[in-house]
């Protein structure tokens, strides 16, 4: 088991915060809260599905806040896998061998290229389809609301590359998971919607809904969910999709001048090195004095490659919880044989 040679190998350093944000995780499920997780970077292309898809099956994720690019490229990943490249030497690269993938209709993501053709364009068609239907009907859908709507249509199951069970957006459909996508216009599916606008194919900008449109609706869900389970705060990454929701606690209380709780744990992955006067110099301790967080919130700084991280403090905590349920069956079927 993960969590076994975890807890035995893992007792120093980043490891030893990793096995303790786990554990902390497991502590707030114990006790009746829920966990927003936040999506920066290229989590989507990294296949973090195959790990998170069950944590949200597994109601140990609650809430989603990623950029727009997690959002699409999750779907890309579910329809165009086969026809993705993987570059194992992409750091050895020269600007010609770049210029060879472009011109291929190969855009790269660190180490793997997506394919236009198959991936950007095949979406677009679906996409273009259900804003232009919103256009007529002069409704207006968060961006998260259209791929929702793209799923239920089931247009795409003849499409699957890819085990369905790792895509964490179709275990996120089927939960009807919350998500918020602060900045979606800076992702190719919204630089796509601008163009159709741009060419008037779609009349208004409208159709979709915006980022302070989310925000209301982020703030709707935590004041409803906090009224009745603490919160945790488990950050992947930094950039919008951590700093657009961390906000809303100092929203409430600060501007909207309404109680509720602070986010109940914190925990931020991330290999950028802290320099102070640079994006990445905020610590736990410094959101305190913005109202986030107490000091007595559980926080940890996990400075390391998510992409390794991540999942085995998910698996941790499938695991961890697992024991958990187990435990509490045989204890209630020892209770019933005393009585018996």
């Amino acid at each position: 088991m993960i969590r076994t040679f975890m807890k035995k190998h893992f007792k120093h350093f980043n490891a030893a915060a990793t096995v303790d944000a786990a554990e902390s995780w497991v502590h707030l499920l114990d006790r009746g809260g829920k966990m927003l997780v936040t999506l920066a970077g290229a989590m989507s292309t990294a296949e973090l599905g195959i790990s998170l898809a069950e944590m949200i099956r597994q109601d140990k994720v609650h809430a989603i806040s990623c950029t727009g690019a997690n959002l699409e490229e999750d779907i890309y990943n579910l329809v165009a896998h086969n026809h993705y490249k993987r570059i194992p030497n992409y750091r050895y690269l020269t600007k010609k061998e770049e210029e060879d993938l472009y011109r291929q209709g190969l855009n790269r993501v660190t180490d793997t290229c997506i394919p236009e053709d198959v991936a950007f364009r095949k979406i677009e068609s679906y996409l273009y389809s259900l804003w232009e239907k919103a256009d007529k009907e002069n409704c207006s859908y968060f961006p998260h609301e259209y791929i929702y709507q793209l799923i239920e249509s089931k247009a795409l199951e003849s499409h699957y590359e890819i085990d369905p069970k790792n895509s964490w957006l179709l275990a996120a459909y089927e939960k009807k998971l919350p998500i918020f996508v602060p900045g979606w216009e800076d992702s190719t599916s919204g630089n796509i919607f601008v163009s159709h606008v741009i060419a008037k194919k779609l009349s208004r900008f409208s159709v979709i809904k915006t980022g302070l449109e989310y925000m209301a609706s982020a703030l709707s869900w935590y004041l409803h969910v906090s009224a009745e389970s603490p919160i945790g705060f488990f950050q992947i990454g930094g950039g919008i999709a951590g700093d657009f929701p961390i906000c809303l606690v100092p929203l409430i209380r600060q501007d909207l001048r309404k109680k509720c709780p602070l986010w109940s744990y914190f925990c931020q992955i991330s290999d950028s090195v802290t320099s102070y006067g640079s994006y990445s110099g905020a610590t736990p301790n410094e959101k305190i004095t913005w109202g986030k967080l107490a000091e007595s919130t559980p926080s940890f700084i996990i400075e390391s490659d998510a992409t390794i991280v991540a999942p085995l403090i998910f698996q941790y905590v499938l695991e961890s919880a697992k024991g958990s349920l187990e435990g509490k069956i045989q204890n209630k079927s020892l209770k019933q044989s005393k009585v018996s």
